[in-house]
């Protein structure tokens, strides 16, 4: 909590307003019992209507100002919560932005995104509503208090006998409630992870019909969740009741013992109704404060989690001075590297060595799990390497700030991926500032404009989220287009050509070697067909090099090569 107080500076000024505004309306509320208290003794008992229409004007008075005051604190308070939230979003999505993918596996998705919604709302809503009443509470609660015991000291002693038993109550019931708002939090995160999976997973859902094993599987979590969220509501539920009663019965007894008290001259009738006003808003006051006892447990977990998020600093960061990319940035060197992810048994990868040159088309063959894609990651320092070297240019690309290292590389990811908005907008993705000749020259050479065209409305027909709209090859040429547009000095295909035809793939290499120029190209493939022509090919077997050389070469000189080779030609002849 103490870690986001500081994104609270630039509302400070509107907070203190509408809290001071919230004091002034708690006085006033006050104020009102004594003057009803006057109105009685003095104005009905005397039948003194002047004086009866006086005290009633400063009444209404009172209560208009104290209505105006306090709908301005409303929307004072209203302000500075949604505006804290709304920094918050920013600086946890900006943080979750920066996080490498160790720190994604980490927290995981579907948390992350229920901390920047669900959480966020949990805190906002003790800012705008929490915090007015933390203080208002507190003042009413203790200013009744005094005002009663000034009214009547021996009548006012029941309150020195409720409010410690209610004190008690709330203290016992928050003491049961804390844990359980933290576990609901996290089983919050693994229902929004069930149903992440389910959505998005909907064709494989139903493709291989599991939909009533999800249906089954979200029943399950969702039982869990309303499990706890019930007996926390449960819980809590029990705190309002109990003050209420307890509260009811104070009221009571002061009725009770206040008529005993005017049969004595003791006290006169106006007092017993202002001490009973009294009695009321300590009443009110102690519900507020319950149900600022109810939202504080809940917003401290969610304000922890949210802190957990921003006090995590990413493992790969920019380096304190950057320095200048010393040759040409298609010169990428591999030296010795190897990666090993956390927690894992052995690495990913291992002494890796190798170069790239600009102009030169490098290839990256091998099977599942051989590293192929650990090493694009590499390239584009989603990881950072356990040992050894890799450099760009002649420079360590960890001495370089990631903008400027990613700014070198267009990069084809395996599975491509489209955000919703316009066929332009997609691939103009990869160049803000791209003219339409460039958007329309990257489908062309991706072999997109066919399909582009046949839409309704050409560049301009809406991509629907993830690219559902449209096939995979379809995606995957407009992901190529994306990265193309970029004139990088290094391409990087990761297994990108696979949802391709063999014509599609031949036009579109053809068209592509042409446009890639003096740029280095770097393409991670499992066909040998898409990959024999490279002007180096590099062979992986459980993260090791087998092999490096051009096709030929490699037929000659490279077991799992030729293996690889062998089985796909007669897959074809099968086929």
């Amino acid at each position: 909590m103490k870690m986001l107080l500081k994104y609270l500076k630039p509302f400070w000024v509107p907070i203190t307003v509408s809290l001071l505004l919230m004091m002034i309306r708690t006085l006033t509320d006050l104020y009102l019992p004594s003057l009803t208290a006057d109105m009685v003794n003095i104005g009905i008992v005397n039948g003194d209507v002047g004086y009866i229409i006086t005290i009633g004007i400063k009444m209404l008075t009172l209560a208009a100002l104290g209505t105006t005051f306090a709908i301005i604190a409303g929307y004072l308070s209203a302000k500075a919560g949604n505006g804290f939230a709304k920094i918050l979003r920013d600086k946890v999505f900006a943080r979750v932005e920066s996080f490498s993918l160790q720190e994604f596996d980490h927290f995981g998705t579907a948390s992350l995104i229920t901390r920047t919604t669900n959480d966020i709302n949990q805190v906002r809503g003790i800012m705008d509503f929490g915090l007015r009443m933390m203080v208002i509470a507190p003042i009413m609660s203790l200013g009744s208090i005094f005002l009663a015991f000034s009214q009547d000291a021996a009548l006012a002693l029941i309150f020195v006998i409720a409010v410690p038993i209610i004190g008690l109550i709330i203290y016992l019931i928050m003491q049961r409630g804390l844990p359980l708002f933290t576990r609901m939090q996290n089983k919050l995160d693994a229902l929004n992870l069930v149903l992440r999976e389910g959505l998005v997973g909907i064709r494989v859902v139903r493709a291989f019909y599991r939909d009533p094993s999800e249906e089954k599987r979200l029943r399950k979590i969702n039982t869990d969740y309303t499990q706890t969220a019930t007996r926390v509501n449960r819980i809590m539920g029990t705190t309002m009741p109990l003050v209420s009663l307890i509260m009811n019965f104070a009221i009571l007894a002061i009725v009770w013992f206040g008529g005993i008290r005017i049969d004595g001259g003791h006290i006169q009738i106006g007092n017993l109704m202002a001490f009973v006003q009294y009695a009321m808003l300590v009443m009110n006051s102690l519900i507020m404060l319950t149900r600022v006892f109810i939202m504080v447990p809940r917003a401290t977990v969610s304000a922890n989690r949210i802190g957990a998020v921003l006090e995590t600093l990413p493992e790969i960061d920019d380096p304190s001075k950057e320095r200048e990319i010393e040759r040409q940035a298609g010169e990428i060197e591999f030296i010795n590297v190897t990666l090993s992810y956390p927690g894992a048994e052995i690495p990913a990868i291992s002494d890796i060595s190798f170069s790239t040159r600009p102009g030169q088309k490098t290839a990256i063959i091998g099977g599942t799990g051989s590293g192929k894609s650990t090493l694009a990651g590499l390239i584009l320092r989603l990881y950072d390497v356990s040992a050894g070297t890799i450099r760009i240019g002649g420079v360590d690309i960890r001495d370089l700030r990631q903008e400027t290292l990613r700014a070198q590389i267009g990069y084809v990811p395996q599975k491509a991926v489209l955000f919703s908005g316009t066929v332009r907008e997609n691939i103009a993705y990869g160049k803000e500032d791209a003219s339409e000749a460039e958007v329309e020259q990257a489908a062309k050479t991706a072999q997109a404009s066919d399909f582009i065209s046949a839409m309704p409305k050409g560049m301009d027909s809406m991509i629907a989220q993830g690219g559902k709209s449209i096939s995979g090859g379809q995606k995957q040429r407009l992901a190529i287009a994306r990265a193309l547009i970029r004139r990088p000095a290094v391409y990087l295909f990761d297994d990108c050509f696979s949802a391709l035809d063999f014509i599609t793939d031949a036009k579109l290499k053809s068209a592509l070697f042409k446009e890639t120029g003096k740029a280095a190209v770097i393409i991670i493939s499992q066909r040998v067909s898409t990959i024999m022509d490279a002007d180096q090919i590099i062979v992986l077997e459980n993260g090791r090099i087998e092999g490096i050389g051009t096709h030929e070469e490699l037929l000659k000189s490279c077991k799992t090569y030729l293996e690889i080779v062998q089985t796909q030609l007669k897959e074809e002849v099968s086929a």
